[in-house]
């Protein structure tokens, strides 16, 4: 079993435990993984690589509210995550989680100012022109997204999600649209959130250099999560 840690122990320094996941497995047609541990702490940043079918995704939907393991807990604030009723896994998702999907799921026929507001209505909180200026989308506020490039609407979506201050941020190959100067400037403002907002960020993606931008980098493969040194 594979425990991801930024310090030994978890209270140390301040920096508590925001999720801890024990033992899972999975399976669809095949086993995915199993036996995986992870433990995700405030301002800390894992990163799991792996090739197109080897269930990072799955993980990542685990761990975010999104799918039952057949086996293993999930313990997230007080209690067993999957425990909770589903109006309680939906508050969760809704307050405290954020989720950066492959598919950028943007409201088409609305401008990015539209997509952004109703994310601010969602959370009550106000749309921080700042984190829109470091994303480089302040110029398209007044655009239909269907306008936008690819890039841009990753970059309209990763701006949604933050704008509501999630305690954990679960990323899906969030710089797979962009160019690599882009891919950094992105992962510079999403470290830099989780390191002000006492927040977890958890990727999985192909891009090896966007790893190693993480606290810590595993690797999903043969069924088992590996660390890895990138």
């Amino acid at each position: 079993m594979i425990t991801t840690t930024l310090l030994h122990d978890s209270q140390s320094g301040g920096v508590k435990s925001i999720l801890t996941a024990s033992g899972l497995s999975h399976s669809f047609d095949y086993t995915l993984f199993e036996n995986v541990d992870i433990n995700i702490h405030q301002k800390e940043s894992i990163a799991v690589l792996g090739v197109s079918g080897s269930g990072k995704s799955t993980l990542l939907h685990i761990l975010a509210t999104l799918l039952k393991p057949q086996y293993g807990e999930v313990i997230y604030g007080d209690g067993y995550m999957y425990e909770q009723g589903d109006k309680k896994l939906l508050e969760i998702r809704r307050d405290d989680i954020g989720i950066i999907f492959q598919s950028h799921y943007l409201f088409k026929g609305f401008s990015v100012k539209e997509n952004l507001e109703i994310s601010s209505m969602i959370s009550g909180n106000s749309i921080d022109m700042d984190l829109i200026k470091k994303l480089k989308i302040d110029d398209t506020m007044h655009q239909n997204v269907s306008e936008l490039s690819g890039g841009q609407q990753q970059r309209v979506s990763i701006a949604r999600v933050l704008l509501k201050k999630p305690k954990l941020i679960f990323a899906d190959e969030p710089t797979g649209n962009l160019d690599r100067q882009t891919a950094n400037e992105v992962m510079d403002v999403m470290l830099e959130y989780i390191e002000k907002n006492n927040a977890g960020l958890f990727i999985v993606t192909h891009d090896e250099k966007v790893a190693s931008r993480c606290n810590s980098a595993y690797r999903l493969q043969d069924k088992r999560l590996f660390p890895v040194t990138i």
